[in-house]
């Protein structure tokens, strides 16, 4: 007999009758399996005290001290997941372009155009998004906002951030600066990878004051130099897209030189120059499904990049190309992929908290990890996070449920309830 549905059943009956208050900050999750995703690992059978809103206590035998009681039955507990590099909150209909903000085009001619750093896409961010609880029920409680290029823009993008998808109007964290090279960059800088580069030192220069503000040749505005300073000198982190290993190794080379922290983002070959990465300390946000050469830029793809890249001692996290922001839960799949080649499982934990939070510099605004003292956002699951047979059970954010609703399981709920003799569109007694 088969009894994992039977435990299902058990596990959201206890859900529901200690979570009945969504607004309560106190719990305690007794018998779980937490994965701390710090260097305490996973501790089995172990209990996690909530008080306001963050983790007072992890041990066995906590006194719940009158707080709401899970009894989690021997399932993970993890920290909530990031849910990688979108545009969750600022793109709604990826084909109705009334409904996206992520990207900033002001021209076609390049002649008439100027790089915008200043651009920040958090500040069209929409915490009611029917994408923020489609993402969260999935176990994602955070993600890194995306400042795209394209055509009619230029190689720097603009400015992305930190979000939580608790649906506050304060959700925005720390800020990245967006910037795209190789191939993928070619048609924003005059159709050549060269020119980015000649590009990339006059802003520089720009912003140290090397070509004057009013001079024929700027290419920013006098709030791009101020925005652009930022993350000159060991300032703000620098997002990379960027995928052939000798771009990877020239920008390696530029960053050190013009002192600027950077983060690869995609880095398909980035495994050919895993020691360099390693020691400059830059972390890589992997696409752990690239297998293949989509181009002439990918053409070492391997299924064991991350693995490779992590035994080298580069910190690890996850990028999903296409349509990341309506399907953010699929980075779970590419974390699994990238243990089934290689990677380490707690890496590949580490990989979806707090390796991204540690490159991003959350602070504390995202409970990245299960350690006394941080925001208790946690997600309870019904077997291996990185396993897509798994769902999350119950998501909390600073200790508070979340509702395990949103528009997918209002629709599913809806043309799958019983014929009650109504058309399937109308809600359950409606007249």
């Amino acid at each position: 007999m088969n009894l994992r549905p039977l435990r299902r059943l058990a596990l959201a009956a206890a859900l529901l009758a200690a979570t009945g208050t969504a607004t309560a900050q106190d719990l305690l999750v007794r018998n779980a399996t937490v994965h701390t995703a710090t260097s305490r690992g996973t501790l089995r059978n172990a209990d996690v005290l909530v008080k306001n809103g963050r983790i007072a206590a992890i041990g066995t035998g906590l006194a719940a001290a009158g707080a709401p009681v899970v009894d989690a039955q021997g399932a993970p507990l993890t920290p909530s997941l990031f849910g990688g590099i979108t545009d969750i909150g600022v793109e709604e209909v990826s084909g109705e372009s009334s409904t996206v903000d992520a990207t900033l085009a002001l021209g076609a001619n390049a002649a008439d155009m100027r790089v915008r750093p200043e651009f920040d896409v958090t500040l069209a961010y929409n915490p009611d998004s029917v994408l923020v609880p489609v993402a969260r029920v999935e176990g994602i409680g955070w993600t890194l906002l995306s400042a795209g290029s394209r055509p009619g823009g230029s190689l720097v993008g603009g400015q992305g951030g930190v979000v939580r998808l608790d649906g506050s109007l304060d959700a925005v964290g720390p800020r990245a600066l967006f910037v795209t090279l190789g191939g993928d960059g070619a048609n924003l800088s005059g159709s050549s990878r060269a020119a980015q580069w000649m590009l990339l030192d006059q802003l520089v220069d720009e912003v140290r004051g090397r070509i004057p503000q009013d001079s024929q040749f700027a290419l920013l505005t006098p709030a791009g130099r101020t925005t652009l300073a930022k993350y000159i000198g060991g300032g703000g982190r620098v997002m990379v897209r960027v995928q052939r290993a000798a771009d990877i190794a020239r920008l390696l080379r530029w960053a050190r030189q013009r002192d600027v922290r950077i983060a690869v983002v995609g880095g398909v070959e980035a495994w050919k120059v895993a020691p360099q990465l390693a020691a400059a300390g830059v972390p890589v946000f992997v696409d752990a499904l690239a297998n293949l050469p989509a181009d002439f830029d990918e053409i070492g793809a391997t299924l064991e990049n991350a693995a490779r890249l992590h035994a080298a001692g580069v910190p690890v996290s996850f990028y999903q190309g296409g349509d990341a922001s309506h399907n953010a839960r699929k980075i779970r799949q590419l974390a699994g992929n990238a243990v089934a080649n290689g990677l380490p499982w707690e890496a590949g934990l580490a990989g979806l908290t707090a390796v991204p939070a540690a490159a991003l510099g959350t602070g504390g605004a995202v409970g990245a990890t299960i350690a006394v003292g941080q925001r208790a956002d946690l997600v309870l699951w019904t077997g291996d996070p990185l396993d897509v047979a798994s769902v999350a059970s119950q998501v909390w954010l600073d200790g508070r449920a979340i509702p395990m609703r949103s528009r997918q399981t209002e629709l599913r709920d809806r043309y799958m309830h019983p014929d009650n003799g109504l058309p399937r569109s109308y809600p359950d007694g409606a007249r």
